[in-house]
């Protein structure tokens, strides 16, 4: 099946954060109801409407079956938990329970990375939840490496959001 990346419409915004809601409901049951309910608005928010933020979806048969944020570098991302880095970030990427296994998270990373060289960037990175072992794993073997010194705790419940980056030059 051909993998489509553009740009998202601002018609889907309303199903794009859905399906992300959906796609992340996975770790619902691994983690405390107050952190997936922080989860939940972090990933509904419209943090991805900010200046300079490209939000890509893709699809298969012309249907939306992921999405991803590439925020520009420079901007608070995480709304105060990080500092601003000085490359762009890989946010919300979520793709539809239906199209897993299908290389649809690959080809958002992918697009990704091939926009922040193309901005002129060496490095890009990412955060993801200590909880979302399959993400982590698909970042490492993408050759993200840990990233500590950029770690936080959003909900103070000892889950940690774990910092990666990697070289794209």
């Amino acid at each position: 099946m051909n993998i489509t990346i553009r740009n998202a419409k601002k018609d889907e915004l309303h199903a794009i954060r859905k399906q992300r809601v959906d796609a992340y409901a996975d770790h619902k049951q691994a983690i405390p109801e107050a952190h997936w309910d922080a989860l939940r608005q972090a990933i509904s928010s419209e943090a991805d409407q900010q200046p300079g933020v490209e939000l890509l979806v893709a699809e298969m048969d012309e249907n939306i079956v992921g999405s991803v944020a590439l925020f520009p570098a420079n901007t608070d991302a995480y709304e105060g938990f990080v500092d601003e880095l000085n490359y762009p970030e890989i946010r919300v990427l979520a793709v539809a329970p239906s199209a897993r296994g299908k290389g649809v998270a690959t080809a958002l990373l992918n697009e990704c990375i091939h926009l922040a060289r193309a901005q002129g960037f060496h490095e890009i990175g990412l955060h993801t939840g200590e909880f979302m072992k399959t993400a982590i794993a698909l970042y490492e073997r993408s050759g993200f490496k840990r990233l500590p010194q950029h770690d936080f705790e959003p909900a103070n419940d000892g889950i940690i959001v774990k910092a990666f980056k990697r070289s794209i030059s």
